[in-house]
């Protein structure tokens, strides 16, 4: 089942977990200490280029009478709506540009395009996420509450739909979001009923904000062809809604990222939490453009290990990050999107069948594993290396 001892798991002792532990706070200093000009130059070109694309793309689904000149527009403004929500409202969300001081680029100020309020987003996430990442019952992103992602949770037979929730869940991945926010918003809130009902009036007041834009105000400019710029608007949204979920999955579900049982949380060291953020996570490969376009979530590893620090600097901290992988003979979890989605998607359909058809054992599978996994091994859990050969030793051993 889940990993409930991290330190026995990744086969480091508590000496090397906190020697760990300070190599992964050099370089949050050194990362910090060296933000300036070029970083916010960075984000602010980056909010310019996005509402320029943004203009334009509306421009030019209002203005052309071609179906090659609409569905042009149409990839355009759902490129822009992936950037504003991704490379910008995600990681201003996270702080990571609060250091500039910048009242418009400020985590407490910054309201994005979808119907998700950012306020409730942030607690769902900065908090119950990326604090308690993968950890069963406790880490509500785990599955998102509609699909089974771990043996831990206890399969029901309405589990047998999920291929279809997780399609669902894909065309409306901003519903999803802003419900999941709206759900940990009352779970803080309760029993205080008063702030309960201001948050939902707030994020109604979001959907009505965000229907009007795209469903109202934007088609009745393009007055008659206003089919054309309704259409366009709801294409570009469901586009944006697939590339983020598909980036959101691909970093958190495939192969190699494991999931935690609330026993770590005792008494979890500085060190623990960097391991359990380094062995829940998973990159995909990306170029610059790829990088860019995904919000740089395809380090989604370090990301985890340094959720406020800019986004365009996680290639630079890969490079670091990979250097400790390898000092610790830990796994670096990284392959190309596609396979890694491919994983995701073989182990949502694998675990919406009863675990009486699943053939690998609940502590030793694909997507699930935990430290007794080693039990059976002719060390008794111990490894002349790190995780990273025990890994190895055992894949062979099973080879044999």
């Amino acid at each position: 089942m889940a990993i409930a001892d991290i330190a026995a798991y990744s086969h480091l002792t508590e000496v090397e977990i906190e020697a760990l532990a300070n190599d992964l706070d050099a370089i949050r200093s050194e990362v910090e200490e060296s933000r300036g000009a070029k970083d916010a130059a960075y984000i602010r070109r980056t909010i310019k280029f996005q509402r320029i694309l943004d203009v334009a793309a509306r421009l030019l689904i209002g203005c052309t009478r071609s179906r090659t000149g609409w569905a042009v527009g149409t990839a355009a403004l759902a490129y822009a709506k992936s950037v504003e929500n991704m490379e910008i409202g995600h990681n201003v969300g996270h702080g990571q540009w609060d250091w500039m001081n910048d009242p418009e680029i400020h985590s407490t100020t910054w309201e994005w395009d979808m119907v998700g309020v950012s306020s409730q987003w942030r607690y769902s996430h900065n908090y119950r996420h990326h604090v308690f990442s993968n950890v069963v019952g406790v880490d509500d992103d785990l599955g998102f509450g509609v699909i089974r992602m771990t043996r831990d949770e206890a399969w029901k037979p309405e589990h047998l739909f999920q291929p279809l929730r997780n399609l669902l869940l894909a065309s409306i991945f901003e519903w999803g979001i802003g419900l999941h926010g709206i759900h940990s918003e009352r779970d803080r809130l309760v029993p205080d009923h008063d702030k309960v009902v201001q948050a939902r009036k707030a994020f109604a007041t979001k959907i009505a904000r965000q229907s009007v834009k795209d469903y109202v105000l934007f088609p009745a400019l393009s007055r008659s062809r206003w089919r054309r710029t309704l259409a366009a608007n709801a294409a570009a949204n469901l586009l944006r809604n697939f590339w983020a979920y598909a980036v959101i999955f691909c970093g958190h579900f495939p192969d190699g990222a494991e999931k935690f049982s609330a026993d770590v949380l005792e008494n979890e060291t500085k060190g623990e939490w960097y391991l359990r953020q380094m062995l829940g996570a998973a990159n995909f490969d990306a170029g610059p453009v790829m990088a860019f376009s995904s919000g740089n979530l395809c380090y989604q590893i370090e990301h985890h290990l340094f959720p406020d620090l800019p986004s365009n600097r996680l290639a630079q901290i890969a490079v670091r990050v990979r250097e400790v992988c390898d000092k610790y003979d830990l796994p670096y979890t990284s392959s190309s999107f596609v396979r890694q989605y491919l994983l995701v998607l073989r182990t949502i359909h694998k675990l919406a069948l009863p675990d009486r058809f699943l053939v690998a054992t609940s502590d030793d599978a694909p997507e699930t594993a935990s430290e007794r996994k080693f039990l059976d091994s002719a060390t008794g859990g111990e490894s002349a290396g790190g995780l990273r050969t025990a890994l190895r030793e055992r894949a062979r051993k099973r080879r044999c």
